[in-house]
């Protein structure tokens, strides 16, 4: 579906999945679990976070806004995708594929900056444990994460704003399962030097800076952590990081393997991005929840408490 005419264009195909129309269901049933899981998880999380008052802590607070930035994540592209595989319309306005792209970049903006908040407060914790409520109280920690939400859509915005100045003239079909900035680019004939220059910024920004400011802070709490006497205390620096540091390695790894990709490995290209914008969405709290003794703490208070109310009640109706 070439387009001469880059006046004309006002939809995009969205060529989700390669394969046969009778695996569609299938495909279907399985991107709706994923999707039902995540949200589940995630606001399970979320709850328990605001209800138990033992939880209200800064690194709990950056665990609940990195839920309600995965439920975001795949909120952002699986309902439509699910519309497309259901209805059969792979069709999608300019509108509607630049207002997800905007969302896109956003959530994952921010995350890779709370991702980076989040090994600064185990920095913090384990390296200067002493000025650890002085530095993260609770004014700054949300001053924190107000700045966090602020920085990541103003800088979407204006992304979004210089991807709408390139002319889509090659193809108006997206190889992909939704609206990314690496697929729109293909379908560019004008990818200008001063674009070109943006995305290099915002990889550097958002991307690598994070990621190293992240290293950085773990090799220091790796070397007060060697340091310790006490084998305890090593094993409990090291558990309240475990999960944070397999959270990134999927979050980076992931992420940068999608974007190293070359552009004709479009299944690869897919592959990869199914991991990074559905799965780890739904993978995070997981990993949280299990490796996390507090929220494993209150999961098992949370459910004997239920177990003990059922108990009563089945006591109270015999009695009856």
């Amino acid at each position: 579906m070439l387009v001469k005419n880059e006046t004309s264009i006002k939809y995009f195909y969205m060529l989700t999945f390669s394969g046969e129309t009778r695996y569609k269901p299938f495909i279907s049933i399985f991107f709706f679990w994923i999707y039902l899981v995540g949200v589940f998880v995630n606001s399970f999380i979320i709850t328990i976070i605001c209800l138990e008052v033992q939880l209200h802590k800064p690194m709990y607070l950056f665990i609940c806004n990195l839920s309600i930035l995965d439920i975001f994540y795949t909120s952002v592209t699986v309902p439509k995708l699910l519309h497309m595989l259901l209805s059969g319309d792979h069709i999608i306005s300019f509108s509607q594929c630049y207002t997800q792209l905007y969302f896109f970049l956003a959530v994952g903006g921010a995350e890779g900056i709370l991702l980076f908040i989040m090994a600064y407060d185990r920095y913090v914790a384990i390296c200067i444990p002493l000025h650890y409520h002085q530095i993260l109280n609770h004014r700054n920690c949300i001053l924190i994460i107000i700045g966090i939400w602020a920085v990541a859509f103003l800088n979407s915005l204006l992304f979004v704003v210089l991807a709408l100045k390139m002319s889509s003239c090659h193809s108006n079909i997206i190889h992909q399962f939704f609206c990314d900035a690496k697929s729109l680019t293909r379908t560019t004939c004008t990818t200008t030097q001063l674009f070109a220059e943006i995305v290099g910024i915002e990889i550097f920004i958002f991307a690598f800076i994070p990621f190293l400011s992240t290293c950085i802070s773990y090799v220091n709490i790796f070397s007060v952590i060697f340091k310790m006497k006490s084998k305890e205390s090593r094993k409990k620096a090291f558990s309240t990081c475990s999960s944070h540091i397999t959270i990134i390695i999927i979050y980076y790894g992931t992420g940068l393997l999608g974007y190293l990709i070359p552009p004709y490995s479009d299944v690869l290209d897919s592959v990869f991005n199914i991991i990074y914008a559905t799965n780890i969405p739904m993978i995070n709290p997981i990993i949280y929840s299990l490796q996390n003794s507090n929220i494993q703490s209150v999961l098992l208070g949370l459910v004997k408490r239920m177990c003990f109310l059922k108990n009563r009640e089945e006591l109270t109706h015999k009695v009856n």
